[in-house]
């Protein structure tokens, strides 16, 4: 268990050494948590199927002793990822019939998406890519020129979407060439980034890799994904500022989850903190029916009350879209 100095002294690192620190066993987590696994509902085929990892980041985030914290919820691994709910697949939002060629996939009019990598700094359990055969196709250094070419070839493309896994897991430099590419295509408008990091990793959020995004010719757009107010801790603030103070729009979404923020309360806080410190909440994602995460359903008729009971209470411009994911439609559908 980290001691005070101990953690000083890994905040004080690199990020790519911040990553390297991550939690990757149960026994470690519940021991800086002051939690035993004797006490929770802890699986090891679940970690066998998709594997934990936890930044200190964001285990820090975490209250100690509480077994029940939303936080943890997310990415402690239990028995009931082992359960099958009716429904639920590999494929969940149709991912694989949507790519164009290898790290790319078309699904939408005007914008592609591109799968960068298949690693993330952190494995939600709710996952909806946790099944998602990475190996064959994720955008490597070799394709990558392929994918430039495929939106080259298509005016009607105007927007490119960065995704994976977690994009920002690349470094600077191939995050710079991939952008420099991009800034060549007169017809593209905006990159848009999706990435958990300034979250639960904010220490990626450098001076270079904020030198990176402030020198490409397009829009830039970074998607956070945040789904409780007490993920936002003074570090991740402070990343946040970073990049709104260097003229970055910042977005959030947030998946509606059972037993992490399936409240108003909750859902009203994050928005709150989301927009006091500059990002705009977007979307709120009903659950994306990826097999191992039937356990986090919220029905669409809680859903729709829940966000009824935050309309009530927000201004409209702090409350998000309700919105699912389906497999072969033209866009996410609003389901308000």
């Amino acid at each position: 268990m980290p001691e005070p100095q101990a953690e000083t002294q890994h905040f004080n690192k690199n990020w790519q050494q911040q990553l390297a620190e991550a939690f990757n066993n149960i026994e470690d987590l519940c021991h800086y948590l002051h939690l035993s696994p004797n006490d929770l509902p802890v699986s090891i085929t679940a970690v066998e199927q998709f594997p934990l990892r936890v930044p200190l980041s964001f285990a820090a985030c975490i209250e100690k002793g509480n077994p029940h914290d939303p936080l943890l919820r997310q990415v402690l691994p239990i028995s009931d990822e082992l359960l099958d709910y009716p429904g639920f697949s590999n494929d969940p939002v149709g991912d694989l019939a949507s790519a164009a060629q290898t790290g790319v996939l078309h699904k939408y009019q005007g914008r592609v998406l591109f799968i960068n990598t298949g690693s993330c700094a952190i494995n939600c359990r709710y996952c909806f890519r946790r099944n998602f055969p990475y190996i064959d196709l994720q955008l490597s250094k070799q394709n990558e020129d392929d994918a430039i070419q495929y939106i080259q070839n298509d005016a009607s493309i105007s927007e490119v979407i960065l995704s994976g896994g977690d994009p920002l897991l690349l470094s600077d430099s191939r995050l710079a060439r991939l952008i420099q590419q991009l800034d060549s295509i007169k017809h593209l408008k905006r990159i848009r980034i999706h990435s958990r990091l300034p979250i639960v990793l904010p220490a990626r959020i450098t001076n270079e890799f904020i030198s990176t995004l402030t020198q490409s010719a397009k829009q830039i757009v970074i998607v956070t994904h945040c789904n409780h107010a007490n993920e936002i801790s003074d570090r991740v603030i402070a990343s946040c500022k970073s990049l709104k103070t260097a003229g970055i729009t910042l977005f959030n979404q947030a998946v509606l989850l059972k037993d992490v923020n399936d409240n108003a309360e909750a859902l009203c806080e994050l928005s709150e903190q989301l927009f006091n410190h500059g990002i705009i909440p977007y979307y709120l994602h009903l659950l994306d029916k990826a097999a191992g995460t039937g356990h986090f359903e919220v029905s669409e008729t809680e859903a729709l009350a829940l966000i009824r009971q935050v309309q009530a209470a927000l201004p409209g411009y702090m409350v998000p879209k309700l919105v699912k994911e389906q497999a072969g439609a033209r866009s996410k559908q609003n389901v308000l």
